[in-house]
């Protein structure tokens, strides 16, 4: 019995050998597979992070452009306000010479000029209503504009965000499903 149990004891040992070069195997495949998935993810992570700079260079792009859309319009503002000025001062030079006109035709003929004074002076007065209230629409025109440009930008930023959620999801589920191939 002693020789069947050597041989038996052999069996095993042969068995128990080809048992652990069958794991040593498959610990080398599986090896091969985690570093195949670290290079995929290394790679996926390395687009990801360049679309992102990407993205971000366009959006520094586009503030850029519409700092320089803002600031031609504050520039186109403070021409309209400095032509409304010039206009203003015109019109002021304009009346000073007018009512210095009528001081002399009233002297000629008193009467007469009282009805021209009142006159002038309520054109004069209904043209500086209008030109104030031009200059309130174009204030309030300039506003909305501002208001919308802000708007646009905050937009952008959202989308930004929403895609930056995305990519974060994915990359997450991606992990999730080397996790669950690491485990099976």
């Amino acid at each position: 019995m002693m020789i069947a149990d050597v041989s038996t004891i052999e069996d095993e040992l042969a068995l128990a050998q080809a048992d652990s070069r069958d794991m040593k195997r498959t610990v080398v495949a599986l090896r091969a597979e985690l570093e195949a998935a670290h290079a995929e993810i290394h790679d996926t992570t390395l687009r990801i992070t360049q679309a992102n700079a990407a993205e971000i260079s366009q959006l520094k792009i586009t503030v850029g452009v519409l700092r320089e859309e803002l600031e031609l319009a504050r520039i186109e503002r403070d021409r309209a306000v400095q032509l409304e000025r010039v206009a203003g001062h015109n019109e002021m030079q304009q009346l000073k010479a007018t009512s210095a006109a009528l001081r002399d035709a009233l002297e000629r003929a008193h009467a007469d000029t009282d009805n021209a004074v009142r006159t002038a002076l309520v054109g004069a007065q209904g043209e500086i209503a209008q030109l104030r209230q031009t200059v309130s629409g174009l204030r309030e025109s300039l506003e909305l504009a501002q208001i919308d440009k802000a708007n646009s930008v905050n937009r952008e930023r959202s989308l930004f965000a929403d895609e930056g959620a995305q990519l974060q999801n994915t990359v997450q589920a991606l992990r999730d499903q080397i996790e669950a191939m690491r485990r099976t």
